[in-house]
């Protein structure tokens, strides 16, 4: 007589995806975006609610520098799932363009698009430097100023200029707009969270980043926020590195590449393409003593491990800090003889923690 396997219980808080397109040593930039795209094919099949590319510049590790074309390219080959930016950063941007990019996203994928802002510059200081030397960029100062006229320019009724003889000027981010992208704001500390509450407008805060502040900031977002015409009530989810294996072992090892790349940047050391695990652990000598305490500092703050550990931490990381959703950042480095073209730790992470908690039933 055969016992019945039970199936999952449906979780009783949505997984989303975080995706910063990482580029392992030997890959392309091609072959880097081909395994991205491949991982949100997953996420669209296997039940995640929405999954953003995220926007850094000049970062060996890194190929996700334009979200909106990224997520357009998402957009052609899925059907449920929103798509969109974690985040724009505003200041490398012109607001108009920022809009119109995101307009133009939503009548491709009408009701699928997130546009998530924030303020940081996504790369360093020279990097900033030549954007605002090479194209239209907007004042960091003025943030909160074009946040707001994002959300007039994506809004089926424009924004309209004055001018100082009194004559005023309309503007549409696109001529007839049905529906619009969701705003949202993304921070780790808490300017971000204070702008959102006051505009009336959804706040993640990125604890995938650093996650010092966490509380303090959805504690000034959710007793300083302002209901708006399309937001009545605090709106937040966060986000988190997690890497999901059939073994703590190989959970370990899969976290070694991501966890030396911190340590790189934490220790201001050249940064370069994301190791393999092979790599990683016959260099380990490398980041003896400083290098080591940054990497069990972030370790501690990762969800790392097999599935049914994984899927009860983030519950409790859900519960305890009042959010019904998590977006995961999917950290599994590669083994040197795994395809170029694909991310099977990444993939595997999404399949197993979807199993776990039944994401798709």
């Amino acid at each position: 007589m055969s016992t019945a396997v039970p199936a999952p219980a449906t979780p009783d808080f949505a997984l989303s995806v975080l995706d910063l397109v990482p580029v392992r040593t030997g890959q392309t930039s091609a072959q880097a975006v081909a395994a991205s795209l491949s991982l949100v094919d997953a996420a669209d099949r296997l039940g995640y609610r929405r999954y953003w590319f995220a926007e850094h510049h000049n970062m060996p590790a890194v190929a996700s520098t334009t979200p909106p074309v990224l997520a357009a390219a998402a957009a052609a080959r899925t059907s449920r799932i929103r798509l969109g930016s974690g985040g724009v950063m505003l200041p490398n941007h012109s607001p108009l363009v920022v809009a119109e990019q995101f307009a133009a996203l939503e009548a491709l994928a009408p009701g699928r698009i997130d546009l998530g802002l924030g303020r940081a510059p996504g790369s360093d200081p020279v990097i900033t430097q030549l954007l605002r030397q090479s194209g239209t960029t907007s004042d960091v100062e003025r943030f909160p100023d074009h946040v707001r006229d994002i959300l007039s320019l994506v809004a089926p009724d424009g924004a309209s200029l004055r001018f100082t003889s009194g004559g005023t000027y309309d503007v549409h981010a696109t001529p007839a707009a049905t529906t619009t992208p969701e705003v949202w704001l993304l921070g780790s500390s808490d300017y971000s969270a204070q702008l959102a509450a006051s505009l009336g407008l959804p706040y993640v805060f990125a604890n995938h980043f650093s996650g010092e502040g966490l509380e303090r900031a959805l504690e000034l977002y959710r007793t300083a926020f302002v209901a708006s015409e399309t937001l009545a009530a605090p709106r937040t989810f966060l986000t988190a590195n997690v890497l999901v294996a059939p073994t703590d072992d190989e959970a370990e090892a899969r976290v070694l590449p991501n966890l030396r790349m911190t340590a790189r940047l934490r220790t201001n050391r050249p940064l370069v393409a994301l190791e393999t695990v092979e790599a990683s652990i016959a260099d380990a000598a490398e980041f003896a003593g400083l290098g080591d305490t940054f990497m069990a500092s972030a370790r501690a703050k990762w969800f790392v491990g097999t599935a049914p550990a994984v899927a009860s931490d983030l519950r409790a990381f859900a519960s305890r800090h009042g959010v019904d959703e998590v977006m995961i950042s999917p950290i599994a480095g590669s083994y040197e003889n795994e395809p170029m073209d694909a991310a099977p730790g990444r993939l595997q992470t999404l399949e197993l923690l979807a199993a776990e908690l039944g994401l798709a039933s």
